[in-house]
């Protein structure tokens, strides 16, 4: 594509390629008749004097990653000079690039979208309104340049259109865009025969979907290029704790060197600025949870403090003698020790469903424990040592026909699967910041709004009033009352960037992704002779927790470590659900999205040569 002197492309042209992709769009006429025309010589030299299309160059600038919810950019975009992923200028529309695309009712909704979007366009751009009219409309869309959106479902068209962008790098400066694109793709996800391991098909772990460019989402985690004994890190302890993206890094930088205060009730901008950050934080926890609203949302230190905080306000207030509260083999301690606690203060009875052989629920031994003097259900979403994903919405719906509330520990879920806490129907949930690439020390709390403004409170101090005397006191309205004191603000400012990042990129795509990983990793581990894998449930994401033959798992966590390789090995605070299979600890490589392929196999190589005697320990 040519450009004329301000580096702006071609009207012409860009008036061309626009027609081409509305005829490309899956639409009735319709919207090809609303499509953007040919201005005349004089309304094409009208703009560019007017200088109000300049603001569109932004757009060139800037490193254009596929991103969420904002459908008529993905459009638009491809009004745009092309350039090939091989090594050469093309304008050709050959090769479709392989993304995660939404479902068909999320397209139709994004292209209803981009109709009225056209029709706007064309109105601005046509030869009478273009000498006279304020073009700001159109340019407006360049700010769009900054946020991320999701690709729309089945617009192959579309898709090869983008497949064709010249790239900028990340620091905002023109760069060669051939070059460029081949050392920095542009885009997480790789057209499918790029999959770094080709055997997954002959293990059956390759799905439909397009391969995930683990590589460009590394890019966004400074301390995976750190390197331990000599050996690049892999990081295999995501179920103990995630690393975190340059961008939550720089938030919590950001917030410390522009807006540190303390929030509400004070006169001045920084109050303002943090408040407003907290609260933006609170919005979007319930946007990623589909929580009603974010006054169902309390910021607590993490799944422990969300877990204690039920236990000692509303278990306290609800549960007597004889009561009975339930809950899993599965559990953390953390959602053993509060609970055990609670009985012995008030008399309650705890019971715990048990596991087969493979980790998993038995549901019908559950459902039998079920009864009417059952207060409460607690259990978790995956567990932590086996990577189990247990049947929460049917266990929910089986307390609650006996009228138990359930209490759902997201903790090792929420970073690999979607969750819908209005669809699980959960009474709270609860998961810690940094498990889901976000800060330590701040979590969540989800409960219904009716149960938390029903509940008082279970610390007092500040913030958490609304007035105090000697004799009386009014607490603030949920979740207020539950947050005493001068909370973690910054860091809840991170974990709400944490959690746009992942939306970014997508949950049910990571999911994708990770299942290929874990199942390549499975079969991996099962070739090596003496290993014994625990948790071998159907139904199963993220955790390979095993012990190696004639080895101690403390042996094969140091041998790992000299190779740059970090796992866990213990009891990971799951003490009882390891003794169920007959052990004190396990070694447990964790998954995350961005491991990769490469790492397995250095995982399996290790534990080769341990079992093969050829690995000193320290």
């Amino acid at each position: 594509m040519t450009t004329n002197n301000t580096t702006l492309p071609d009207i012409e042209q860009l008036t061309r390629l626009a027609n081409q992709l509305f005829t490309a769009l899956p639409c009735d006429g319709s919207l090809l008749n609303a499509g953007v025309h040919a201005a005349s010589p004089q309304a094409t030299t009208a703009a560019a004097e007017s200088g109000k299309l300049t603001q569109l160059a932004s757009l060139a600038e800037r490193h254009i990653e596929p991103p969420v919810e904002t459908a008529e950019l993905n459009k638009l975009l491809a009004n745009y000079g092309t350039v090939s992923r091989s090594s050469a200028p093309s304008n050709t529309l050959t090769t479709a690039p392989s993304f995660y695309f939404l479902d068909a009712a999320q397209q139709q909704q994004a292209l209803s979208t981009v109709e009225l979007t056209v029709k706007s366009a064309s109105q601005t751009l046509s030869p009478q309104s273009a000498a006279t009219a304020d073009l700001d409309k159109v340019t407006g869309l360049s700010s769009l340049a900054g946020q991320h959106v999701e690709l729309p479902a089945e617009t192959l068209e579309l898709h090869k259109l983008l497949a064709s962008h010249a790239t900028v790098n990340r620091s905002g400066i023109p760069s060669n865009p051939v070059a460029e694109t081949a050392a920095n793709p542009t885009f997480y996800f790789l057209d499918a025969q790029q999959h770094p391991h080709r055997d997954l098909n002959t293990l059956g772990l390759v799905s439909s979907h397009a391969a995930f460019d683990v590589h460009a989402v590394r890019r966004d985690f400074p301390i995976l290029r750190e390197r331990v004994n000599g050996q690049p890190l892999a990081w295999l302890d995501n179920a103990a704790t995630t690393q975190k993206p340059q961008v939550v890094i720089d938030r919590i930088s950001e917030f410390y060197s522009h807006e540190n205060s303390n929030i509400h009730r004070a006169a001045h901008e920084l109050a303002a600025r943090a408040t407003d950050a907290y609260e933006k934080a609170r919005k979007t926890v319930a946007n990623f949870l589909h929580a009603s609203s974010p006054e169902e949302i309390v910021f607590v230190r993490g799944s422990t403090e969300a877990i204690n905080l039920v236990a000692k306000s509303w278990g306290q207030q609800n549960i007597g003698k004889d009561d009975e509260i339930v809950i899993t083999w599965l559990e953390h301690h953390a959602n053993i020790v509060p609970w055990k606690q609670l009985c012995d203060v008030t008399g309650a009875v705890l019971r715990v469903a048990p596991v087969d052989d493979n980790g998993q629920v038995l549901l019908d031994e559950y459902t039998r424990l079920l009864n009417p003097r059952t207060k409460l259900v607690s259990f978790t979403q995956v567990s932590n040592a086996l990577g189990t994903i247990t049947p929460a919405q049917e266990m929910i719906e089986l307390a609650h026909r006996v009228g138990a509330k359930v209490l759902l520990d997201a903790a090792q879920s929420v970073s690999h699967l979607s969750v819908d806490v209005q669809a699980l129907n959960c009474d709270w949930l609860v998961f810690s910041g940094h498990k889901i690439f976000g800060p330590t020390g701040i979590g969540v709390l989800y409960g219904k709004a009716e149960i938390l403004e029903a509940t008082q409170p279970w610390q007092g101090g500040g913030n958490m009033i609304e007035d105090v005397t000697f004799e009386r006191i009014i607490y603030q309205p949920a979740p207020a009352r539950f947050e005493a004191g001068t909370g973690n603000i910054a860091d809840a400012v991170g974990l709400g960037t944490a959690l746009e990042y992942l939306q970014r990129i997508g949950v049910p795509n990571v999911a994708r992704y990770e299942h290929e990983l874990l199942g390549y990793a499975i079969e991996a581990l099962r070739g090596i002779n003496g290993l014994r894998l625990i948790g071998t449930a159907a139904e199963k994401t993220s955790v390979l927790s095993f012990v190696l033959k004639g080895h101690s798992t403390e042996d094969v966590g140091a041998a790992l470590n000299k190779a740059g390789i970090a796992v866990r090995s213990g009891h990971h605070c799951a003490q009882p659900i390891l003794r169920r299979f007959g052990l004190e600890s396990t070694v447990r490589p964790s998954l995350a999205f961005y491991n990769t392929y490469e790492e397995i196999d250095r995982l399996v190589s290790v534990v080769r040569q341990v079992q093969a005697g050829q690995i000193g320990f320290y």
